[in-house]
This record gives structure tokens, C-alpha cells and sequence, in this order.
């Protein structure tokens, strides 16, 4: 059977998503030399990576994000570079729903406080409520769309900007209002980033955008921590302009403890565990290898994310 590399170690109870169908190599890097195929986690994939497996065909990520592979130097190289975007959606929107409630609940100060049986627990909490207010979503893919429509679920209203959506490619569950960022901030009590990590995105959270959201903002990232200027939202939450704020991705991950941002009791942090659910997990896996299935039959990889290296 084929050789697939795995950069880390598979789950216990997914074996059989590869019986009769791939055999797993790794995650040493010796490995790499003989495998045809590459499952991708986090970990990065430059040129002189790919260089080490002179047999890949494919590097096939198990998840959505593809910010870690060199797409020119894959596709340089012929590798097929793809992703499982229908994969995490569920948990990952499940997650920046927990960050949301978590942190606007103020979860964090009142644990602490009841553990150390401080004070007047009633008048200390510092919890909104978050039916009638705005959630503002950035980014109106897969996962910001079930992100609203959990909101709506909590009587939210609900906005998104996203300039490469148009309103009619949506159906009537999807439609949503769709505004540009600077209404977006504006009119948002809850902020909330779904947009993938590029070069037009990399810092878009950053002084000026905080300072144009609403006082007493909640701010949410679940999608790549490239994204945030980390020092700009410190300032924001020292100012109280930002009033809470869950982070399940930073830069770097895992994330230090003496970094400004921790120890925070309207902050939530998490290490980028948003999608590592039980089905979360067992899907993102499962695409992934048909991924590669499809790739090593002959056949074009329909989730591919450097379609010039068919031409």
C-alpha cells in the first residue's frame, strides 16, 4: 500500500480510516523519503521540507487553513496541495460561540470569585446579555455562517462583511446583511473573525480597527492569529475599549504565559483546539484521506487550493 506521511501522531481509534487504503509513516522525518503522500496538521511545509520527499504527490491538510504550506513551492514541485474545508465547521463554530458566551458572561471572574468566596457575588458580575445585540461577523464562509445562525438562536441581530460574497449567491437560510467593515465596527457589541490569514488580512485587527469598534466590544478570533495586532488589542482591553475577548489562535502557538494578554479575567484563551473535537477530529481526518484517494487514482483533487499545478 501507499506510504502517508503523518507530522503527528494519528488519534487512537482512527485506524481504520487507513486500513486497506494507506499505510501510515512518521512522524520522524526519515519517513518522509518514502511516502507519496503527506497528511499535513499545523506544522510548516516550505521548499526545502517538501525537498525531503522526493516521491509527494500530495499534501493534503486536515483542516481548512492551508497558511502553513508554500503553495509556489509545492506547486513547483507538482504537489497537489488541498484542504477539507467542510470539515471543522460544526466545532469550530461551536467553539467561537463558547469564547463568546464565556468571556460576555464573565465566567472567568466569577469562578474566581466563588473559589475565594469574595465579596457580593450578584452586584460583582459583570455578565451581559446577549439577546438584541449585534453580532458582527467577518468573514462569511462555512463557519461564519453557522456562527450566525447559532446567534440568531440567542436572538442576536446579526451582520457580516465579507467583499467576495455577493447577497444573491445566498440561499434564504443564509441571507444575512451584508456591510462593510466600518459599519460592521460601528454597529457590533460582539466582533467576531472568520476570515482565512493572507496578505490582505495579516494585521486587519489592528489599532485603528479597534478603535473604531463600539466601547464595550467583545472581540472573538477562531481563525488565524496572524490576523490580530496582539499589542494593539492589549491597549484596547487596558483602555476598556474592548470589553472582553476569546482567542482560540495567537501568534506564536502554543501561546506564553508572561505574554500581556494572559491572566486576564475577561479574556479566554484556548491553544487553537476549536476544531479537536470527537467528530471534528474523525472528519477532518476522514476528508483528508479521501483527498489523497483521489489524488493518487489519477483523479483532479476537487478541494485543491494550487489549481496551476494541474496546467
Amino acid at each position: 500500500m501507499t506510504a502517508v506521511y503523518i507530522d503527528r501522531p494519528v488519534p487512537l481509534g482512527f485506524d481504520d480510516l487507513f486500513e486497506g487504503r494507506l499505510t501510515m509513516v512518521g512522524p520522524v522525518p526519515e519517513a518522509l523519503a518514502d511516502a507519496e503522500a503527506v497528511l499535513a496538521g499545523a506544522s510548516i511545509w516550505d521548499g526545502p521540507r517538501m525537498d525531503q520527499g522526493p516521491k509527494v504527490k500530495i499534501i493534503s491538510r486536515t483542516g481548512i487553513g492551508y497558511d502553513t504550506v508554500d503553495l509556489d513551492a509545492a506547486t513547483e514541485r507538482g504537489i497537489v496541495v488541498c484542504n477539507a474545508p467542510e470539515s471543522p465547521t460544526i466545532s469550530t463554530a461551536e467553539h467561537a460561540m463558547s469564547l463568546m458566551l464565556h468571556s460576555t458572561k464573565s465566567l472567568a471572574a466569577n469562578q474566581r470569585r466563588l473559589r475565594q468566596h469574595d465579596g457580593d457575588y450578584y452586584a460583582a458580575n459583570e455578565g451581559i446579555e446577549l439577546a438584541g445585540r449585534t453580532l458582527g461577523v467577518i468573514g462569511y464562509g462555512r463557519i461564519g455562517r453557522r456562527v450566525v445562525k447559532a446567534a440568531r438562536g440567542l436572538e442576536m441581530e446579526t451582520i457580516a462583511c465579507d467583499p467576495y460574497i455577493e447577497a444573491a449567491s445566498l440561499s434564504p437560510e443564509q441571507a444575512v446583511e451584508l456591510v462593510t467593515l466600518d459599519e460592521l465596527f460601528a454597529r457590533a457589541d460582539v466582533v467576531s473573525v472568520h476570515c482565512p490569514l493572507t496578505e490582505e488580512t495579516r494585521g486587519l485587527m489592528n489599532a485603528e480597527a479597534f478603535a473604531a469598534m463600539r466601547p464595550g466590544v467583545a472581540f472573538v478570533n477562531t481563525a488565524r492569529g496572524g490576523i490580530v495586532d496582539q499589542d494593539a488589542l492589549v491597549d484596547a482591553l487596558d483602555r476598556g475599549h474592548v470589553a472582553f475577548a476569546g482567542l482560540d489562535v495567537t501568534v506564536p502557538e502554543p501561546f506564553p504565559m508572561e505574554h500581556p494578554l494572559q491572566g486576564r479575567e475577561n479574556v479566554i484563551i484556548t491553544p487553537h483546539i476549536a476544531s479537536a473535537t470527537d467528530r471534528g477530529r474523525r472528519r477532518m481526518y476522514s476528508h483528508a484521506i479521501d483527498n489523497v484517494m483521489t489524488c493518487l487514482s489519477g483523479e483532479r483533487v476537487p478541494n485543491c487550493v494550487n489549481p496551476e499545478v494541474y496546467s
